[in-house]
């Protein structure tokens, strides 16, 4: 016998599982936006030929 489908608890998984997803990629977009921050900021070692 199938059992009955709960669409609200269904719905709410879904929409949880697409939030964790969106934050992790904006986490990830943040780091990336810092650590491109960093290696702007970082002064470019000296390429003298003495």
């Amino acid at each position: 016998m199938p059992r009955t489908p709960n669409y609200n608890f269904e719905r709410n998984e879904r929409d949880r599982a697409k939030a964790a997803k969106k934050a992790e990629k904006l986490a990830a977009k943040e780091a990336k936006k810092l650590s491109d921050q960093n290696e702007k900021t970082e002064p470019a070692p000296d390429q003298g030929g003495d």
